[in-house]
């Protein structure tokens, strides 16, 4: 019987493979990085031939580990980085420009212009977004607007668009099928989250033809199966979910009102709001949070571009460590008495904020300040924004409670300083999890249930265990003071 489920994990910054055997194990990874291409200041950009050639790469180097052969893989779960954009050819599948990444900044102008002609508020009744570079819709538009040709292809139908879930799958299946899922779909400023469908009005604000747009799918649904040339055997995709949608779904916050949040190259923190679509007031997103069944679970979402990236950028930009790990003891080693406050604003600011103009600052820096002070700065940055988020939260979410328990993933969470700081922070409990790898681990849950090998939405929940519970130990008049001054920084650093 095949007993293993295959979850592709493609990131920002990499791309992973990781195979659960049935009881939910690890049994073998791949994962390789590629290249960020920054064009223009605020540009991103990924080669989706490097893309797809890291998930091959990963995925027979995670069957290799495991010992397995691809044959005893059941089915295939896919999560993905949101918003980023891929437009390809249909009858040869290639690429007609890089792809652009969600950090992107260059529709900020177009944006800005939509805005100013009244459209925002039209936008976020139908799609819960905001009218902002970060989502697919605009950068779609660019692509057709300056790739030569490219509009006029678009409109014959030879043209197919896709969020990285979406070209994958074409991928994966040979060009079999178009297909994406309702969350990713959600992110595009083209669907009617209400509706669950693509929207003609939307798509004629935006300038898409409806005629490049994939079939959208349940989270777990049959998105085809892979060539059997690929990987030795043809295995069946069975799950999809955008990155912070299958976070939530790994760390099971099936119930209204739990809240989970991502540190990865971004910070994605998501509530529960069960089947009613919340409007926010304070500029958070109202999103699809899974689709199962044909029934749509909604959440609130706050989103901060940079997390992990900043300690990335200390590692390769100033280069104060050669690990990321180091981050955390040097933190700790910093002169407590300097009152440093990084607000990493490298493109633009997100929730609550949404100032795309936004850049980077450092503030407080004496001659006595080095490296620890900094270090400490970026990883106290993440726990700031996160407190933002969870404030607007708590006053968009009448139904919940002021004790929320913040259930976290993603690489940043393994430093036990940085999560103390962010219990102390937040003035609540911060769970970090036993299996970190929530985002694979939720892609795979809806390919093994879907497959029926793995336990039903109850069962699954029921066996989250918490690793490590951090309970805020600072007093109120630190924590005060501290906030005081990170709210300070950001007054300053916002471009209006």
């Amino acid at each position: 019987m095949q007993k293993f489920i295959l979850a592709i994990d493609q990131g920002t910054t990499s791309s992973r493979a990781i195979i659960f055997d049935k009881d939910r194990r690890i049994a073998g990874v791949g994962q390789k990085e590629f290249t960020q291409h920054f064009p223009q200041d605020g540009w991103v950009e990924h080669d989706p031939e490097e893309i797809w050639d890291s998930v091959v790469w990963s995925v027979k180097k995670a069957i290799k580990e495991a010992g397995i052969a691809a044959g005893d893989i059941a089915a295939i779960g896919i999560t993905n980085q949101r918003e980023t954009v891929v437009i390809w050819d249909r009858e040869t599948g290639k690429p007609i420009h890089n792809a652009i990444v969600w950090q992107d900044r260059r529709t900020s102008a177009l944006c800005a212009r939509l805005k100013k002609d009244g459209h925002e508020k039209l936008v976020t009744r139908k799609t819960g977004l905001l009218l902002d570079p970060y989502f697919s819709g605009t950068k779609v538009k660019w692509l057709l607007d300056k790739v030569k040709g490219a509009r006029g292809r678009a409109e014959k139908g030879e043209l197919a668009f896709g969020t990285v879930d979406s070209f994958l799958i074409w991928r994966l299946t040979g060009g079999k099928v178009h297909a994406t899922d309702a969350t990713n779909a959600g992110r595009t400023l083209l669907f009617d989250i209400g509706r669950n469908q693509w929207d003609e009005q939307l798509c004629d604000l935006l300038d898409v033809p409806m005629a490049v747009l994939p079939e959208v799918k349940d989270c777990a649904d049959d998105f085809g199966v892979t060539e059997a040339g690929l990987f030795g055997a043809a295995i069946p995709i069975l799950g999809v979910a955008g990155d912070q949608h299958a976070a939530t779904i790994g760390q099971a916050c099936f119930e209204p009102g739990m809240v989970k949040s991502t540190y990865g190259t971004g910070c994605f923190a998501l509530l529960n709001t069960g089947r009613d679509m919340v409007r926010s007031k304070n500029r958070l997103l109202t999103t699809i949070a899974y689709r199962l069944d044909g029934e749509t679970i909604y959440a609130l979402e706050g989103s901060i571009f940079i997390a992990g990236a900043a300690v990335q950028w200390i590692r390769d930009g100033l280069k104060l460590v050669k690990h990321a790990s180091e981050t955390g003891p040097l933190a700790q080693s910093a002169d407590p008495t300097q009152h440093v406050y990084m607000v990493p604003a490298f493109v633009g600011l997100g929730a609550p904020w949404w100032d795309a103009e936004a850049r980077g600052a450092i503030y407080g820096l004496t001659r006595n300040s080095g490296p620890a002070e900094i270090a400490r700065a970026a990883l106290e940055a993440v726990c700031y924004q996160t407190r933002d988020l969870l404030t607007a939260m708590r006053k968009d979410w009448k139904s919940g409670n002021g004790d929320t328990v913040l259930r976290v993933d993603g690489g940043m969470v393994a430093s036990d300083w940085t999560m103390q700081f962010l219990a102390d922070i937040l003035d609540a409990p911060v769970d970090r999890p036993t299996i970190l790898e929530t985002t694979a681990l939720g892609a795979a849950w809806l390919a093994g249930m879907k497959a029926g090998i793995w336990p039903d939405m109850r069962k699954f929940a029921a066996s989250w265990e918490c690793d490590t519970r951090f309970e805020p130990q600072m007093d109120a008049r630190t924590r005060k003071d501290k906030v005081k001054g990170w709210d300070e920084a950001v007054r300053r650093t916002l471009s209006a």
